[in-house]
């Protein structure tokens, strides 16, 4: 039956950033579609393993801080979540931080740090993963990009340049991993009433300029990227490779 095909029972997932906004979002989903779950993120994550649980899954939670995470350290991620819950079968790279400055004002540190969490930690973390994949049979990894990944914004250089390069890379990656039976996608939200966003929903003439050109005519919310997560996680997309999939209202039709 197809319906079968989007089911997640016995898989196990590790989502960065998973105890607020999008990534709980994601969490939960993967959760509801029956995979039990590992939560990267730098503080706590607990309300989110307390909702998993009462879904009748299991969580567990590994504390790590992306910015200067080195390879090692993002290999040591996987072998705990692979030693906490046995296996790893999905991996969801949701992690991400934003600044926002004019580029001819832009730091050194805004630059290196928007780059270090949302690129480089996306690609040592996959590739650790994928070790572990590649000897089990294979699994998912999917990534999540932005709008900016085919836009270039205003005000965030370093954001843009890091989503544009997470499409490249889960590009590339689907290139190598795809014979090992390794899924890599990515999904691109559109214009989501989260903590990012909240400058932006903040500003009422930028805040309307852009609801203006949401043809579904509203921000997105978490629950809107929980159909594409699962499906993305599960079997119903073995044959889904490199693809960027836009979550966005509309907005790149306009």
């Amino acid at each position: 039956m197809i319906l079968d095909q989007f089911s997640l029972t016995g898989r196990v997932a590790l989502v960065t950033g998973g105890s607020r906004g999008l990534g709980q979002g994601l969490a939960l989903a993967l959760a509801e579609a029956g995979a039990d779950v590992a939560l990267l993120d730098r503080g706590s994550a607990q309300e989110t393993v307390r909702q998993i649980e009462d879904l009748g899954r299991r969580a567990v939670t590994v504390e790590c801080d992306l910015l200067g995470a080195d390879a090692d350290d993002l290999q040591g991620v996987v072998q705990s979540v692979v030693g906490s819950l046995g296996r790893l079968d999905i991996l969801v790279n949701n992690a991400g931080i934003i600044r926002r400055e004019p580029a001819l004002e832009f730091s050194e540190s805004s630059w290196d740090d928007v780059l270090d969490v949302n690129l480089r930690a996306v690609f040592f973390l996959s590739q650790a993963a994928a070790r572990v994949m590649r000897d089990t049979g294979g699994g998912k990894i999917i990534n999540v990009a932005s709008m900016l990944s085919f836009q270039g914004g205003i005000l965030v250089p370093s954001y843009t340049a890091a989503k544009s390069a997470v499409a490249g890379l889960t590009r590339a990656l689907a290139n190598e991993w795809s014979a090992l039976g390794i899924n890599v996608n990515a999904i691109a939200p559109g214009y989501m009433a989260t903590d990012n966003t909240a400058p932006l929903r903040a500003d009422e003439e930028r805040a309307a300029a852009i609801l203006g050109r949401i043809p579904a005519g509203r921000w997105g919310t978490p629950d809107d990227l929980q159909g594409i997560i699962v499906f993305l996680a599960s079997q119903a997309s073995a044959y889904v490779h490199g693809a960027i999939v836009p979550v966005d209202g509309g907005w790149l039709t306009r």
